[in-house]
């Protein structure tokens, strides 16, 4: 006769239990898995399309597949990036979620005779208006990274030909639904 391991009372109910619990373990641990292996992949895949994407840099802003074009200079002037997705903090993108390699945004404007005023300086602390041609999101530029302090906001297809709260002071851009 073999000794029980425990002396506790078990009833047939609580044995189902265990059972479950210990066949749920199994899928739990694949399911934070793929959580933790695609949840961050969002953001660093956005991260490497408005870094590496051709549409970051097309020659006429309001032609590209980004709906969001940010500006060196007052007026819609100067250099220029298309932003197509929300940017955490313009100094500090992470394709592919890399902590190591890390990329200031810049403007582009580069290429031509004469590059325009601002061509490949960093966006950060650098821009002056904006324009949002998006039908259906609001676009929020921000005084400091992470979506924070003071914003300046543009409707769908509303421009700012000269910051009030950012000018030269900006750190982060997001889309909101209002």
């Amino acid at each position: 006769m073999k000794t029980p391991i425990s002396t506790r009372s078990v009833t047939p109910g609580q044995i189902g239990l265990f059972r479950g619990a210990r066949l749920f373990a199994p899928g739990s641990a694949i399911a934070v898995a793929l959580i933790l292996l695609f949840g961050g992949t969002a953001h660093a895949n956005t991260d490497e399309e408005n870094i590496f994407s051709s549409e970051a840099c097309q020659e006429w802003p309001g032609s590209s597949k980004f709906k969001f074009t940010i500006y060196y200079n007052s007026g819609m002037n100067g250099a220029w990036r298309n932003i197509g997705y929300s940017v955490y903090d313009f100094n500090s993108l992470k394709p592919g979620g890399s902590s190591t390699n890390v990329y200031k945004l810049k403007f582009c404007g580069g290429g031509v005779s004469t590059p325009p005023p601002g061509a490949a300086a960093n966006i950060k602390n650098n821009a002056a208006s904006a324009e949002n041609y998006h039908y259906k999101y609001w676009a929020r530029v921000y005084y400091n990274s992470g979506y924070k302090g003071a914003q300046d906001v543009m409707a769908p297809y509303q421009h700012i030909a000269r910051f009030r709260n950012v000018y030269n002071d900006n750190a982060s851009f997001r889309w909101t639904s209002s």
